[in-house]
């Protein structure tokens, strides 16, 4: 067996599955986020840096705050097709057949929709360029 291939990180070839997966823009093998977004009470915890090649994520001060656009974006979408697939397979039904499943699919999604977000403003966003590591 090939201990070379055992021994090298997973690297996230694609932008996209970089994004995904919540690896750092510069290297694609470092997490951005500590724990799994499963940890309700830590799923927000980032790390300061990457693991593996050192960037600061937070590349400026309040750079964060751009992400919320993004995770509004989000929330706005869900919530369009959360009511249009309510509409189309409940037939209509009275608006507490809305604000119940809506608000906890939303509450729900609130870890996904807020890491997700982040990892999407980093990568398409900053002026991090992707560097693989020889």
């Amino acid at each position: 067996m090939n201990d070379s291939k055992i021994l090298k990180p997973k690297v996230a070839h694609s932008r996209l599955q970089a994004i995904i997966e919540e690896k750092c823009p510069r290297c694609r093998q470092g997490k951005m986020f500590e724990y799994p977004f499963l940890r309700v009470d830590k799923f927000d915890k980032m790390h300061e840096f990457c693991p593996v090649c050192n960037l600061r994520f937070e590349v400026e001060p309040g750079f964060w705050y751009g992400a919320m656009f993004i995770s509004y974006g989000f929330s706005v979408g869900l919530l369009i097709v959360l009511g249009v697939v309510i509409y189309w397979f409940f037939n209509d039904p009275p608006i507490m057949g809305y604000i119940i499943p809506i608000t906890v699919i939303s509450l729900l999604a609130v870890p996904f929709n807020f890491r997700l977000s982040r990892s999407v403003f980093i990568h398409l966003f900053s002026f991090v360029k992707y560097k693989p590591q020889e």
